[in-house]
């Protein structure tokens, strides 16, 4: 069962602590979480539409290095578009292994804000059709509600055509 929180009454995360720290307004929804399956499950169980429920994958480019994506649970991220936005010859999924290590998140609570660092972060162009969207909170179990173009600000994002 998911309910509403007022930020003051949800556990904050890291990314909560950095919209606060930019006065960037945001809604916390919180959900039962065991363990994670994906996101079309969570929007699923919370009764959200998958068009504004996004989730976050992070790759690694020939270079080495990383970059973020952001885009609607029930769609697929293209890796040859992600590449031509990254700049990248290619790029593939970071091995799940390694999230914590890269991001500092968990697979499931892993969100573009607050990272380890600011990787470059690619937010697909859907988003900017909707007020708000969902994005992982920080932790399993924790989702923000926020405007698309407050959120690319806040993680210096760029708006790309990522999926199949």
């Amino acid at each position: 069962m998911a309910k509403k929180e007022s930020k003051e009454a949800a556990v904050k995360t890291n990314a909560m602590r950095i919209l606060d720290k930019h006065k960037i307004a945001y809604e916390v929804l919180t959900y039962q979480c065991e363990e994670f399956i994906d996101g079309v499950h969570v929007a699923d169980q919370l009764g959200q539409p998958y068009e504004i429920s996004f989730k976050t994958l992070v790759t690694v480019g020939k270079t080495g290095d990383y970059y973020v994506f952001v885009l609607p649970v029930d769609k697929e991220l293209d890796l040859k578009k992600a590449a031509r936005c990254a700049g990248e010859k290619s790029l593939e999924m970071l091995h799940v292994k390694d999230i914590n290590k890269v991001t500092g998140y968990i697979r499931g609570g892993c969100t573009p804000i607050g990272m380890k660092k600011l990787y470059p972060t690619f937010i697909h162009e859907s988003a900017k059709a909707h007020d708000k969207i969902f994005v992982s909170g920080g932790q399993l179990g924790v989702h923000i509600y926020l405007n698309p173009l407050e959120l690319s600000k806040v993680v210096n994002a760029q708006f790309a055509d990522i999926i199949f």
